[in-house]
């Protein structure tokens, strides 16, 4: 298990920041969403692994909700596949010694961003039966411009980031994928 030191502990707080503000600037359409707050949980979980992916993903979300939100019964449900994709991607990249192809960076991420529709998709149903606002319609008729969105960012995601991290690479100073911080 690698070691958290106080400076990458700051770059996992500035990737849930990112999350955060990434998650305020979305565009909401009934029930879609259009949001590019996965990026940073990405970003951290293939630099550092499971566990950053994780903190980014649930710290970032958190806030998020309750800035948005407030506390509502199904609060930790909305954080749930933001905390599960970091955890994912954290460990495929770990699996893969931080050293992925594009293409792998392309499956991961494509996978990625469908399985985040696929859990929100849940947590929509969740919580409209909950809150007494569940409809097939609510729930499911967005979901395949839902599914082409996510495929849509995946691709963009995979595209992208091979740029991102090389950068964030050379400013933490990491002489090799998935070094210390």
């Amino acid at each position: 298990m690698q070691k958290m030191n106080a400076k990458r502990l700051a770059v996992d707080a500035m990737f849930a920041a990112m999350c955060t503000v990434l998650g305020m600037l979305a565009l909401d359409f009934i029930s879609m969403k259009i949001t590019f707050e996965s990026l940073p949980i990405l970003i951290g979980a293939l630099l550092f692994g499971p566990v950053d992916g994780v903190a980014i993903g649930l710290v970032g979300t958190l806030i998020y909700q309750l800035l948005r939100y407030g506390v509502s019964a199904t609060t930790l449900l909305w954080m749930l596949p933001y905390g599960i994709c970091g955890l994912l991607v954290g460990l495929y990249a770990a699996r893969r010694k931080f050293d992925l192809t594009r293409g792998q960076l392309m499956g991961i991420t494509v996978a990625n961003e469908l399985l985040i529709t696929a859990l929100n998709t849940g947590v929509i149903c969740v919580d409209s039966i909950i809150y007494g606002y569940y409809s097939k319609a609510v729930v499911f008729g967005m979901l395949i411009p839902r599914i082409a969105l996510s495929i849509g960012k995946g691709v963009v995601f995979a595209v992208v980031l091979p740029y991102l991290l090389k950068a964030a690479r050379r400013a933490l100073r990491m002489e090799s994928p998935g070094e210390q911080a």
